[in-house]
């Protein structure tokens, strides 16, 4: 039975060699780099915002974003590890891994172009909404194991174990 492979991680996770964690190093540098780049943006964007408000009110409202993008950068870890906890339960299957890699491509152009109007009515709060964002790309990136893993690897120990053995157990 040949090993399946998952996306980003081709056929890599079985072994957990070399070229595994050399992928997921390659994952976590992009996505850094990626945060980086829009934190730059959303400073930007926050400055600007910024330099609307009076003088008076520009401290304490710097304040403000500062403790909601504390809160937003845990809010979003947590909710990252219980939904990665939750799919560890019931981890996917190489094609259902593949349909939902399909699907969120398919919807990422959409999501894009309604972003980039939420994104001006979010201006004066986007430091937070990067906080939550940074919090839930950083828990995912330092997980053990992606569910995907799990569920091919069961996937490929019930497909290996042939018809007669899963009937008798």
């Amino acid at each position: 039975m040949p090993v399946p492979a998952l996306p980003r991680l081709g056929r890599t996770w079985y072994r957990r060699g070399a070229p595994y964690w050399l992928r997921r190093a390659r994952t976590t540098v992009f996505v850094v780099l990626a945060m980086a780049l829009f934190s730059l943006f959303v400073a930007g964007l926050y400055e600007g915002v910024r330099d609307l408000l009076p003088s008076s009110a520009r401290v304490g409202w710097d304040v403000v974003q500062a403790a909601a993008s504390a809160v937003a950068l845990v809010w979003g870890a947590v909710a990252q590890r219980r939904e990665h906890r939750a799919a560890l339960l019931d981890p996917p299957d190489p094609d259902r891994t593949l349909r939902a890699r399909r699907d969120h491509e398919r919807r990422v152009p959409g999501r894009i172009a309604l972003g980039r109007g939420l994104v001006l009515l979010a201006a004066p709060v986007m430091p937070a909404v990067a906080a939550y964002v940074a919090g839930r790309l950083a828990a995912w990136l330092t997980v053990r194991e992606y569910p995907s893993e799990v569920g091919a690897r069961r996937w490929l120990e019930a497909h290996a174990a042939g018809p007669t053995a899963r009937q008798g157990a």
